[in-house]
């Protein structure tokens, strides 16, 4: 491991179980990458071939069947605290109230959770602040059920966030938003990621989506066994907006690209 890459996987595979892996039978096969730290990377590849598998051994909630992967340094050997995750179903805690649900990574997570008494009021105008970025101000004190599902969504980006975790995985996070909340959200990650400098993974069926947010794209190829098939480096500037993105010759190049894979060329890769 170098200390140039954040994340590295090490001929890492995966099998579900024991029996599985006495038969050879990889859910995910030979996995390869490395990923500097401050890197976005867009995870992209049909339904089940991996994509939610890849996050769960990244963050340290599967341990790998054969390989080694590391974060920051030092191998995964089970979850890691300094990881922040929001997924596709927003799974806010319904009795806690938006600010709550917000705030909770921070009354876990050390070393916050040793100071949240403490600088609770401090903690809760961050919350806020982030709540207002994504257009739920005045609703800190409602509960899940009193939200629209795309709020609800809104809310668990923020949880994600508010800890400001050194790595970011968000599985489909904005596939339950309106098209006009989508955008605002993607807008507000970009500027949040290149203040923080984060590293993050993110899982989309959207291309156009992975090719705004990311600086690589990671091709998953079909199940049953995953594979990365190929990384495509983005080649926009990293400070493309939607409007610019749309007149740039390269981002139908990169979109078109994405599309063959996804048509014709991830079930081909995937029998090799």
């Amino acid at each position: 491991m170098t200390t140039a890459n954040f994340v590295d996987f090490q001929n890492v595979w995966l099998a579900y179980n024991d029996e599985l892996l006495a038969q050879n039978h990889f859910a995910v096969e030979d996995i390869n990458l490395q990923v500097k730290q401050g890197e976005f990377i867009a995870i992209v590849g049909p339904s089940g071939c991996g994509k939610s598998t890849f996050m769960k051994l990244t963050t340290g909630l599967k341990r790998p069947s054969k390989g080694q992967i590391f974060v920051d340094g030092q191998p995964v050997t089970g979850p890691l605290k300094i990881s922040g995750m929001a997924f596709q179903a927003p799974s806010l805690l319904p009795w806690r109230t938006t600010l709550d649900n917000v705030l909770l990574p921070l009354e876990i997570v050390e070393p916050f959770r040793s100071q949240f008494k403490q600088r609770k009021a401090e903690f809760a105008e961050r919350a806020s602040k982030l709540l207002r970025t994504v257009g739920l101000g005045g609703y800190e004190d409602k509960f899940p059920w009193q939200l629209s599902g795309g709020m609800q969504q809104r809310a668990s980006i923020c949880r994600a966030l508010i800890h400001e975790p050194k790595m970011l995985l968000l599985d489909e996070p904005f596939g339950a938003l309106d098209a006009l909340t989508r955008g605002n959200i993607q807008d507000e990650l970009v500027t949040i990621v290149r203040q923080t400098k984060q590293t993050i993974f993110m899982i989309t069926h959207d291309v156009d989506e992975a090719i705004l947010l990311s600086d690589k794209i990671f091709l998953m190829s079909n199940g049953p066994r995953a594979k990365l098939a190929e990384i495509v480096t983005n080649p926009l500037p990293r400070d493309r907006t939607r409007a610019t993105m749309h007149h740039d010759p390269k981002f139908y190049e990169v979109r078109n690209h994405l599309i063959d894979f996804l048509v014709h060329r991830s079930k081909t890769f995937a029998a090799a």
